[in-house]
């Protein structure tokens, strides 16, 4: 007896698959508190991802220790889930190409994504891209490494569709506080925070068309964080928000409080999951022609939304029903 054909055999042939990843990234720029994060990480299962900052994290003047720095860590065992990454320095920064040369380098196997921060344009994008590429040939890396853009200037916003449809996309990056800034005092403070953050129109404007621009081009749209790292309710709601009104399906957290609220806010609900589960099941017994479920039609277009649906389930900790576990993933 044949086999029953996949999901991604079948709804996806000769696409992008729409990335699977995690919806929650932590934020971190010390060995310290790298570590703790991969600590939680082994607790909580493979449910979010750590970023080593190198930018804003790496000391002046110490820049290449911290980037050898990080790729110790990258390369440890405490890294055991291999979902950490790392951002690098902007592109006008003299140290991104020593960035890119020791952690392609040293920890391009280990590596789950790098981060390009501030870039300006498309062009400037794709040139580091690029470099990215020559580095992870000469270093005998075989295959991709998951780019993250951190759109957050204003010819990044510019060109942010010409941007998602760079090669090794993954994530573009909502960067509210530098995009904030880059606009001369002309928003105001409080547009860095909530609920002003979700209400000005010139960041709105931002965030729905970074959304728009990646969810299009097969990219995973990830949100700014929440400054208040004191309540992780506040974590929760900009994450809900995020979601449900602008359609981020990604939250950057900046203390591991904030990590259980961004990843339970960010699960899809379970209700709509068992339903996908059981449609994608019984398309899978008709060998994905249409079926019907509940007394509605459903083809194609239908299991492709709940294939993402489960998927996405998965990496925010959501248990399957056993039978969709076993005939969707754990072949896999």
């Amino acid at each position: 007896m044949s086999r029953p054909a996949h999901p991604r055999e079948i709804l996806f042939a000769g696409e992008k698959a729409f990335p699977a990843i995690p919806a929650c990234e932590h934020y971190a720029g010390s060995e310290k508190l790298v570590l703790k994060a991969l600590a939680l990480q082994g607790e909580l299962g493979p449910v979010f991802d750590v970023t080593f900052d190198c930018e804003d994290g790496a000391p002046a003047g110490r820049e290449r220790e911290h980037a050898e720095l990080a790729v110790r860590v990258l390369n440890g065992p405490e890294n055991r889930h291999r979902m950490a990454g790392f951002r690098i320095h902007d592109p006008s920064h003299p140290c991104w190409k020593q960035d890119v040369e020791i952690m392609v380098g040293g920890a391009g196997r280990a590596t789950a994504y790098l981060t390009i921060p501030k870039v300006k344009s498309a062009r400037e994008a794709a040139e580091v891209i690029e470099y990215v590429q020559a580095a992870a040939s000469r270093h005998g890396v075989t295959g991709e490494i998951p780019i993250h853009v951190l759109i957050e200037t204003h010819g990044a916003l510019h060109d942010v569709f010409e941007i998602a449809r760079l090669p090794w996309l993954q994530v573009l990056d909502f960067g509210l506080m530098d995009f904030v800034s880059g606009h001369h005092g002309a928003i105001p403070a409080s547009a860095i925070e909530s609920p002003g953050q979700f209400e000005h129109p010139l960041v709105v404007r931002a965030k729905t068309e970074i959304a728009a621009a990646a969810l299009a081009n097969g990219c995973v749209p990830s949100h700014s964080i929440t400054q208040d790292i004191r309540d992780p309710e506040a974590a929760r709601r900009d994450a809900t928000r995020a979601r449900k009104d602008f359609g981020y399906l990604r939250m950057w957290s900046i203390h591991p409080i904030q990590i259980r609220p961004i990843v339970e806010a960010m699960q899809p609900d379970f209700a709509e999951v068992r339903r996908g589960a059981e449609i994608l099941l019984a398309a899978q017994g008709a060998d994905w022609g249409p079926i019907s479920y509940e007394s509605k039609l459903h083809d194609r277009a239908s299991y492709r939304y709940y294939w993402e649906l489960i998927q996405r389930a998965r990496v925010t900790g959501v248990a399957l029903p056993a039978a969709a576990e076993a005939a969707f993933f754990r072949a896999s």
